[in-house]
């Protein structure tokens, strides 16, 4: 595994302390294991007032923080499509995998579709 793909699922149970989460991520980083998102998910999860998002923001400093410029919106376009799907967001998602990623989200039927509509050698584990 080269990288922990991470959906808008990994933020939040980051942001609301989740310990397994937190080790998990931990434990990736320690190995080497890159952590990579996207822009259009951190617009999910990113509420912050005044530094209420400490957990938040210190993750994200960890991330690669992928763009979703045009040619990835048309991608994600047409894998929606293939795939029969209509979440925009976790398409875009599903893109940054790359073969023998794990994508962390709280939605794996839905992202697990479109990493097999993409013909993508990912895993999908539920955080």
């Amino acid at each position: 595994m080269t990288a922990l793909v991470l959906d808008a699922g990994a933020f939040v149970a980051v942001d609301r302390g989740d310990r397994a989460m937190l080790a998990r991520l931990r434990v990736a980083q320690r190995h080497g294991i890159d952590l990579r998102s996207n822009a259009v998910v951190v617009a999910q999860v990113w509420r912050d007032r005044g530094g209420q998002q400490a957990a938040l923001a210190g993750l994200l400093r960890s991330v690669e923080v992928c763009p979703v410029d045009e040619q990835t919106g048309r991608r994600a376009g047409v894998l929606l499509g293939r795939a029969g799907s209509s979440d925009a967001v976790d398409a875009t998602v599903a893109l940054l995998a790359r073969p023998g990623d794990r994508i962390l989200t709280n939605d794996p039927g839905d992202i697990a579709r479109l990493v097999e509509a993409a013909d993508i050698p990912a895993t999908v584990i539920r955080c």
